[in-house]
């Protein structure tokens, strides 16, 4: 190959060289472009991932805060019905007792029991009389006893109503905080499985962007390797255009040494004087003086 030949080569190199450098430089782009939208995606990815985490935090929080109330409600409820079993007993004795409640009202067989002590203590009767008044005490006693019966069991039904409605208010307040909570479990619930599937999506995203990269990363290895090809061929055709223009630079000069020393050698058979020049190159020869 001719000097030229190499030079118009080493110039088409040179172009593709830099061509080639141009691709690996878009192609190394293209592959940092797409690692920092992988590593962007990978941070949402952890951020919805302790997103997911705290909402599963919250709401075993509020689990565990149902189970702990579940059994005094339960409590509650029993206590109920063993309330309201009482109170359907205690209305139904009351409901005995009023029919044996006597015609008379309370006040009037008060008033009579009342009059009949005053005669036996302030009066004289005779024995039948006292024993009238005795059977007289008595029945009025019997008649009285059931209204004090009747007040007791009122007394005691009133006060198991207003048990009753503590424990309804109780049970109530606390069904009421196990709804809530329960609803609040389940938007937490709700919100975490929303994150978990955003956050599956954005994995998928992440390993698609990752095969992405994997593949702009495959196309530097080939646009290296043909890099160093031509980088190799460029200094091979370098090195050997410069070895060939010091050899023809040597020849030249060889040459013209050649042509000096033997215009040299005429003039000295002539006689004739030497340049600087041409008395130096014959006198590295030894040819100074006439042969």
């Amino acid at each position: 190959m001719s000097g030229k030949e190499k030079s118009r080569t080493i110039d088409v190199l040179i172009e593709k060289l830099a061509e080639l450098k141009e691709q690996r430089s878009v192609a190394g782009r293209d592959a940092d472009e797409r690692a920092e939208r992988r590593d962007r995606i990978n941070e949402q990815v952890h951020t919805l991932r302790d997103e997911v985490q705290n909402l599963r935090t919250k709401r075993d929080d509020l689990n565990e805060e149902i189970k702990k109330l579940k059994p005094q409600r339960s409590a509650s409820a029993s206590k109920i019905r063993e309330k309201v079993a009482e109170l359907r007993n205690t209305s139904q004795e009351r409901k005995a007792i009023l029919e044996d409640k006597p015609p008379r009202s309370y006040q009037s067989l008060k008033n009579e029991l009342e009059d009949v002590d005053w005669k036996v203590q302030t009066t004289s009767h005779t024995l039948q009389e006292d024993k009238e008044m005795m059977a007289q005490v008595k029945q009025l006693e019997t008649e009285l006893s059931v209204y004090r019966k009747l007040e007791k069991a009122s007394k005691k039904a009133s006060e198991l109503r207003g048990q009753l409605n503590v424990l309804r208010n109780e049970h109530e307040s606390c069904h009421q905080k196990i709804t809530s909570l329960a609803q609040g479990s389940q938007e937490l619930h709700k919100s975490m499985l929303e994150k978990v599937e955003e956050a599956k999506k954005k994995k998928k995203e992440a390993d698609d962007m990752h095969k992405h990269f994997l593949e702009a990363r495959a196309k530097l290895d080939p646009l290296q390797d043909e890099i160093t090809v031509v980088s190799v061929q460029l200094l091979q055709l370098r090195k050997g255009l410069q070895e060939a223009e010091q050899k023809h630079k040597k020849e030249s000069e060889d040459s013209l040494r050649q042509t000096i020393e033997e215009r040299a050698k005429e003039k000295l058979k002539r006689g004739e004087k030497l340049t600087w020049e041409e008395f130096q190159l014959l006198a590295e020869k030894g040819m100074t003086s006439q042969d």
